[in-house]
């Protein structure tokens, strides 16, 4: 038993079950659940209760939910993308290539600038509109090396005009990102990303 929070391993191990579940619900996208009918649902499983309603009719809930959720959350992350992006024009040193991607640069480089075929070492550090941090070498510590024609479409224009040693801001736009799928819960439907890029090398 890791604390005296617990008295005994099957609390310690129910409450760790809650912690791991309630984490990949966030991650596949359920933002909000109603925890005390959360908890019923459970708790009447376990117990062999009769359920409210069906497992069948719980899946067309679950779907539909799901669905209207991602309906009103594709429409939200567009708009704000899309005014963001007009905004962000009008700070400076910000350029915007004709797909509609946006940089900043932030420190110049003077290597040799990739190509669609080459593999490149970098760091980076990824964030939403609102500021959530989803994926960062930096704060790894560690870069990252992956050929250029495997990244999204956004990241993989920005290499090719990117010299060795440079670190950009860039501003990707949805549909030069994930686009309407998303990626997972916290990259939603249409959203619109901000990247710190640093090339290292051409590897």
């Amino acid at each position: 038993m890791s604390d005296n929070q617990f008295r005994d391993q099957l609390e310690e191990f129910s409450y760790s079950l809650g912690l791991t579940i309630s984490s990949n619900l966030i991650q596949s996208g359920v933002k909000n659940i109603d925890s005390l009918q959360f908890l019923a649902g459970l708790q009447d499983t376990y117990a062999g209760n009769k359920p409210k309603i069906s497992m069948d009719m719980a899946n067309q809930i679950l779907q539909e939910f799901m669905l209207a959720q991602n309906d009103e959350e594709f429409n939200k992350n567009l708009e704000e993308g899309l005014l963001f992006l007009s905004n962000n024009l009008n700070n400076e040193g910000v350029i915007e290539t004709d797909s509609g991607l946006q940089y900043k640069i932030l420190k110049e480089g003077y290597g040799d600038i990739p190509t669609i075929d080459d593999q490149v070492k970098c760091h980076y550090h990824g964030i939403t509109l609102d500021g959530t941090v989803f994926d960062s070498s930096m704060e790894r510590r560690q870069p990252a090396i992956f050929p250029v024609n495997a990244v999204i479409q956004g990241w993989a224009e920005a290499l090719q005009i990117m010299p060795v040693g440079a670190k950009w801001r860039l501003f990707i736009p949805s549909d030069l990102a994930y686009g309407d799928q998303g990626a997972g819960g916290m990259i939603g439907p249409n959203a619109t990303l901000i990247f710190d890029v640093e090339l290292l090398e051409i590897v």
